[in-house]
């Protein structure tokens, strides 16, 4: 039986608001706040090598999401899955 525990451990400077918005431009930024202002919530950053940060911001209830591109605008087909 294998183990089903998360094996990976969260970077507490990278799950502070201030550590998650680091390395966002201001276009990604404003477009964020504005977002929160409607009840979205930024809710991780992917970081892939050598690519820019990839925000992923969820509505209220989870049950969506969007990926704010690095010019502001946003994307609610990224070409990646989220696991639930």
């Amino acid at each position: 039986m294998t183990d089903q525990r998360e094996r990976r451990k969260a970077d507490a400077r990278l799950v502070s608001p201030v550590g998650l918005r680091a390395g966002l431009n201001r276009a990604q930024l404003d477009a964020l706040a504005t977002l929160e202002q409607l009840g979205w919530e930024l809710r991780f950053v992917r970081r892939p090598m050598f690519l820019d940060p990839i925000p992923v911001v969820f509505q209220r209830d989870g049950e969506r999401f969007v990926v704010v591109e690095a010019d502001g605008s946003l994307n609610e087909n990224p070409g990646f899955r989220i696991r639930r």
